[in-house]
C-alpha cells in the first residue's frame, strides 16, 4: 500500500525544450518530474518499474506521433491504466476526437492557462490516486492484510510469463497451518483469526527480498513467490518458515505434533530451461505439502 506522503509522478513527453521547461516549473511544486523528448523514450519509461501516474502527451513529435505512444500504451496490459492527457497545439475538434477515441482521458490545447491545467492535473491525479487505492484493496486479504488470492493469480501470471522470457528460475512455496480445525474448534473462531493473522504478519517478515510475496490462498494456506532463486535458495526459505512460525509459540494444545501451532510446506521450482506451466507448478508445490503432512507435519517438501 502506498504511504500517506505519497509523491505522484508526472511524466512530461514534449520534442520541444521550452515545453517541457513551462510544464515543469507549473508542476514541480507538487509532484516529481519525468521527462522524454521522443515517443520511445516515453514508452521506455512508462514501462519501467516505477510507473508515472499521469503522462502529458504532446501530439506533434518526429519518428513516433502522440497519438503512436498513446496507443501502444493503451494496447500494453502492463501501461493501459495509466492516464494520458494530450497538451498540443492541434486544436481542431477531430483531432481532439480521435486523440480521446485512442484512449486519451483529456485534451488540453495550446496555449493553456497555467491555473486551469494546474487544476485538470490535480483532479486526474485524484482520480488515478483513488482508483489505484481501490485496486490495492481489492488485491488484499481485510483479516490479515496481506495480498489475497486474487493478486496471487495475477502475480504468478506476471512471473511466470517474466522467468519464460528472461529464463531465470521461480519457486512456488505451499504453506498449510497444522490442525488448524482442532485449534479453530477448541480456541474460538476469533482465536483463529487472530493465529492468521500472527502467522500471515511472520510469514511476509521473514522473507527478506522485496521481490518474494506471501498471499493467503484460502483457509489455513498460504503461497510464497519467490523469482530468480535456485533449489537451495528455495529449502533455506521454506525452512525458515517453518521455523519462524514455530518459534512464535502460539499454545495448541490440541496439535499431535507439538503444544505449538506449526506449518508444513510443500516446494516446486521451475528452473530456466524447463517448459512448466504455471497450474502444473502449483499442483507439484501441493503435492509436496501433502507429502510434508504424511511426513509428520512441521516440515517441508520438495521435488528436488
Amino acid at each position: 500500500m502506498r504511504e500517506n506522503d505519497y509523491i505522484p509522478t508526472i511524466l512530461i513527453v514534449d520534442d520541444m525544450a521550452a515545453n517541457i521547461a513551462i510544464l515543469s516549473d507549473l508542476l514541480q511544486s507538487s509532484y516529481k518530474i519525468k521527462i522524454a523528448k521522443n515517443g520511445q523514450r516515453a514508452l521506455d519509461i512508462a514501462r519501467g518499474k516505477e510507473k508515472p501516474d499521469l503522462i502529458l502527451l504532446d501530439i506533434e513529435m518526429p519518428q513516433m506521433s502522440g497519438y503512436e505512444v498513446c496507443k501502444k500504451l493503451k494496447d500494453s496490459s502492463d501501461t493501459k491504466n495509466i492516464p494520458v492527457i494530450f497538451v498540443t497545439a492541434k486544436n481542431d475538434t477531430t483531432d481532439e476526437e480521435y486523440g480521446l477515441k485512442l484512449g486519451a482521458i483529456d485534451y488540453i490545447k495550446k496555449p493553456f492557462h497555467p491555473a486551469i491545467i494546474k487544476i485538470r492535473v490535480r483532479n486526474h491525479i485524484n482520480l488515478k490516486l483513488k482508483s489505484d487505492k481501490l485496486e490495492e484493496l481489492s488485491m488484499c486479504d481485510s483479516l490479515t492484510g496481506i495480498p489475497n488470492r486474487r493478486y496471487f493469480d495475477e502475480t504468478l501470471e506476471k512471473k511466470h510469463k517474466e522467468i519464460s522470457r528472461d529464463k531465470k528460475n521461480l519457486a512456488i512455496i505451499m504453506v498449510d497451518i497444522d490442525f488448524f480445525k482442532l485449534y479453530n474448534d477448541n480456541y474460538g473462531h476469533w482465536k483463529g483469526d487472530e493465529c492468521l493473522a500472527k502467522v500471515a504478519t511472520t510469514l511476509r517478515k521473514t522473507l527478506k527480498r522485496p521481490t518474494d510475496t506471501v498471499s493467503r490462498y484460502g483457509g489455513e494456506e498460504f503461497v510464497i513467490l519467490l523469482k530468480d532463486i535456485d533449489k537451495d535458495g528455495a529449502k533455506r526459505v521454506a525452512e525458515s518458515l517453518v521455523n519462524a512460525i514455530a518459534e512464535l509459540k502460539i499454545p495448541h494444545e490440541y496439535s499431535p505434533v507439538t503444544n505449538f501451532v506449526t506449518i508444513s510446506a510443500g516446494i516446486a521450482i521451475k528452473e530456466e530451461n524447463e517448459s512448466i506451466s504455471k497450474e502444473d507448478l502449483l499442483k507439484i508445490a501441493d503435492d509436496e505439502l501433502y507429502r510434508a503432512k504424511e511426513s509428520g507435519r512441521n516440515r517441508f517438501c520438495a521435488e528436488f
